[in-house]
C-alpha cells in the first residue's frame, strides 16, 4: 500500500484539499482557495513524484498529506491597509502675542493671553488596539467567576496545531516529536518574558477529526484519526506537562452525533476541545472547501452544556472550549452564547496575513462582537511568505482585550 503525495498542491491553513476555493466575500473580507491535490483516503491508483510507503497509518497519511494551511483563513486583498498606523501631526503654536512689545505689566491675564495653547496629541492605535474601542463594545465582558482549576485567566496558553500524520498541517506534525515540543517550548519562554504577570500554560492542539472533500464510507466528508494516535499525542502533551486540545471538522455530521464519540478523551481534566466552523457544511451539504461554512450559538451552546455535563459528571476542572473564526458568518448570533462556570469559551482568531490585516480581523470579528476570551494565531509560514514579519508576543499583547490563547501553525 502507497500514499501519494502531490508536491505541486498549495498547501493550506486547515487541512481540506482537492478542490478549487473560489473567492468568498463575507463583509470585509475574501478567503481565496487555490486549486489542490485530490483528498482520496481510499484511492491509490496514480504514484506521485515521491511516495511514502507503510501500512494503514499510510492511508491516513493520504488522506491528510494535502491537507494543510496556505488559503483557508487567507486576509490578504481583503482590507486596506490602516490608516491608524500614520503619527500624530506635529502641533505648532502660534500666537500674534509672540511679536508683542515686552510689558512690564504684572497682569497674570496678560502672561496667559500670550502662551500658546498646547494639547496633549491623541494616542494612534492600530486596529485591534483601542481600549476605548473594545470598552464601547462591551469588553470586559461580565462573566461567571472562575471555578477552582480554571485555567484562564490566571494562566496564557500557547499551543502548536496540527497533525502528527501530516507535515502540512501546522507545527505539531511538521517537526519530529521532540524538535516540535522543544521548538514548541522555545515559544512559550518568549510568552513567559514578555508578559511574566501572566503564566504560560503549554498544550498540543490535535486535529481529531478532519474535513474531507470525499463523502467517504460514512457518507460524512470527514474523517475520525485512530484512537491510537490521538492516546500518542496526549501522551506527547503529558510528557512535555502540556494540555491537550481535539480539535473537530465535522463536514457533514452534526457536532451533536459526533462529540460524545470522544467522551473517553474528555473526560481526562487535561483535554480540551476545539470546534472549527469553516468546515461545518451540514445545513447546505456543499463539499468542504467549496465554501466556508458556519456554527450558530445554537450549536455552540450544545457542545458547551455537553461540556459542562462532563465537567460535572467526573468532577473535573473547567474545560477550555475554542471556536475558530476568520469571517464574519463563521459564528453567528454570538451575543446568544450562553457562559456556564464550568466551560470557558476562547473565541480564536485564526486568519493568516499581514500584521495589519491580521489586527484587523481581529477587531471585526472578535473585538466587536464580544463573548468570553479571545485568542490569536500566527502562522510560521502563510503570515510571512509574502515577506512580513511573523507577530512577536510583544506585538500580539498591544491587542485590546489581550488573547490569552494563542496558537502556532
Amino acid at each position: 500500500m502507497y500514499v501519494i503525495c502531490n508536491k505541486d498542491y498549495l498547501p493550506r491553513r486547515s487541512n481540506l484539499c482537492g478542490f478549487l476555493f473560489t473567492p468568498i466575500a463575507s463583509a470585509r473580507l475574501r478567503c481565496i482557495r487555490t486549486k489542490e491535490f485530490p483528498l482520496k483516503a481510499h484511492s491509490f491508483s496514480t504514484l506521485p513524484p515521491y511516495v511514502i510507503a507503510t501500512p494503514l497509518i499510510f492511508a491516513l497519511s493520504f488522506a491528510l498529506s494535502g491537507c494543510c494551511e496556505q488559503n483557508a483563513g487567507n486576509l490578504s486583498n481583503s482590507k486596506k491597509n490602516d490608516n491608524s498606523t500614520k503619527s500624530a501631526a506635529v502641533l505648532t503654536p502660534t500666537s500674534s502675542a509672540k511679536n508683542a512689545p515686552k510689558s512690564f505689566t504684572n497682569s497674570s491675564s496678560s502672561l496667559s493671553s500670550a502662551r500658546p495653547q498646547i494639547s496633549a496629541p491623541k494616542i494612534k492605535y492600530n486596529a485591534g488596539e483601542d481600549p476605548e474601542f473594545a470598552k464601547r463594545k462591551g469588553w470586559p465582558v461580565k462573566m461567571p467567576a472562575p471555578l477552582p482549576g480554571s485555567i484562564l485567566p490566571q494562566k496564557r496558553i500557547v499551543t502548536y496545531y496540527g497533525n502528527p500524520l501530516s507535515k502540512k498541517m501546522g507545527a505539531l506534525g511538521e517537526f519530529p516529536k521532540d524538535d516540535m515540543l522543544s521548538r514548541l517550548n522555545k515559544e512559550v519562554a518568549k510568552w513567559n518574558a514578555a508578559d511574566p504577570a501572566t503564566p504560560v500554560q503549554p498544550a498540543l492542539h490535535l486535529i481529531a477529526v478532519v474535513a474531507q472533500s470525499d463523502p467517504g464510507k460514512a457518507g460524512k466528508y470527514r474523517m475520525v484519526i485512530p484512537d491510537n494516535i490521538v492516546n500518542q499525542v496526549y501522551e506527547w502533551a503529558k510528557e512535555n506537562k502540556s494540555i491537550l486540545f481535539i480539535d473537530i471538522q465535522t463536514g457533514h455530521e452534526d457536532i451533536r452525533t459526533l462529540l460524545p464519540r470522544f467522551e473517553w478523551l474528555l473526560k481526562n481534566p487535561d483535554v480540551h476541545l476545539g470546534i472549527d466552523p469553516e468546515f461545518n457544511l451540514i445545513k447546505n451539504k456543499v463539499k468542504p472547501g467549496k465554501k466556508i461554512g458556519t456554527y450558530d450559538a445554537e450549536d455552540i451552546n450544545y457542545a458547551s452544556g455537553y461540556l459542562k455535563d462532563l465537567v460535572k459528571k467526573y468532577n473535573l476542572p473547567p474545560k477550555v472550549f475554542v471556536i475558530h473564526r476568520f469571517t464574519r458568518n463563521g459564528v453567528t448570533n454570538s451575543d446568544k452564547i450562553t457562559l456556564r462556570p464550568e466551560v470557558q469559551i476562547v473565541m480564536h482568531m485564526d486568519g493568516w496575513g499581514a500584521p495589519w490585516l491580521k489586527r484587523d480581523s481581529y477587531k471585526d470579528y472578535i473585538v466587536a462582537e464580544p463573548v468570553q476570551f479571545t485568542g490569536f494565531k500566527l502562522f510560521y509560514h502563510n503570515d510571512t511568505k509574502k515577506g512580513d514579519p511573523l507577530m512577536t508576543p510583544q506585538d500580539v499583547l498591544k491587542l485590546n482585550p489581550k488573547p490569552l490563547y494563542i496558537q502556532y501553525q
